[in-house]
């Protein structure tokens, strides 16, 4: 079996994505095209390292129906490692549904209660030295995502399992950001988050991303990296300060994804030696190019 460059732990679901290019509210019926791509933010990421040429390998929960079988094939055949996925009996496979429309993101809803509801189970290959162990845990890159329950970030955060990794996390959305609490002052842990998620995490309203990677590593980060749509973004490190830098101006045609491209467009760099700000610059460069669809989802 290849060994995974690195592991993507978290939500792995079908995307239904609604998209129109006229600006809509509350009530809008309009023309548009529906999508069903495999989605998720921990899939969004191992899709970005599979483009950058990386192997990663899933640990999620996937359902053993025919939307699962259909999810796990395509996963495959990306050339991601499925081998370690939990393929539960008796919970259906994940979901996410959006509607995007020429003015942004208007309503979205992620239903990942199977995630959810299987726990540690996800974990297990970590722990059964299929991929690691308490007496040697896997030491190298982990991307984690905040679909996960508060109690099992939190159990993680305390794990022998996790003490060796590199470990890169992001909130599912904004509505899930506290979630990562338990996560903020792990020795080992870069979140990355938006302006928004920031000022949840901090229960302060920040106006600006270097406000909030500031507001961040005070708060007891040891480093941070924080999106703000098109404009400044910022990435903290503890002793190192706050570094910033400007997104390209693009035509944005599409928003679900962005940030996770940028996760992981940000892990590539800096796998391949990049320094602070090329790694930076790197990350912004990838979501541009991903939000003006210019690459394929």
């Amino acid at each position: 079996m290849t060994q995974p460059d690195i592991l993507c732990i978290g939500s792995v679901l079908w995307d239904i994505i609604g998209r129109s290019p006229t600006a809509m509210r509350l009530g809008s019926d309009v023309p548009g095209r529906i999508t069903r791509l495999p989605g998720g933010v921990a899939m969004n990421i191992a899709m970005t390292l599979r483009r950058f040429g990386l192997v990663p390998g899933l640990l999620t929960t996937v359902g053993r129906d025919a939307e699962g079988d259909e999810l796990v094939a395509a996963c495959a055949r990306m050339g991601m490692i499925t081998d370690h996925i939990y393929r539960s009996e008796d919970l259906p496979t994940d979901r996410y549904m959006a509607i995007e429309g020429a003015n942004g993101l208007i309503a979205a809803i992620a239903d990942a209660h199977s995630l959810e509801a299987s726990g540690d189970k996800i974990l297990r290959p970590l722990a059964d030295a299929r991929l690691g162990s308490a007496a040697a845990p896997w030491a190298g890159l982990i991307a984690l995502d905040g679909n996960l329950t508060e109690a099992l970030l939190a159990q993680i955060a305390a794990s022998p399992l996790f003490a060796a990794a590199d470990l890169r996390v992001a909130p599912a959305s904004p509505g899930k950001a506290e979630r990562l609490t338990p996560l903020l002052a792990h020795p080992r842990a870069t979140l990355y988050v938006n302006l928004e998620e920031a000022s949840i995490l901090c229960a302060t309203e920040f106006h600006s991303a270097p406000e909030a990677a500031a507001g961040l590593l005070a708060r007891g980060a040891h480093r941070v990296l924080v999106t703000h749509g098109g404009a400044v973004c910022a990435e903290g490190t503890r002793g190192a300060g706050v570094i910033s830098d400007s997104p390209l101006p693009v035509l944005v045609t599409r928003i679900t994804g962005a940030g996770d491209t940028f996760m992981a467009a940000h892990i590539v760099a800096e796998r391949r030696g990049a320094a602070r700000a090329p790694a930076l610059a790197s990350a912004l460069r990838a979501a541009a190019t991903y939000v003006s669809g210019e690459i394929g989802s």
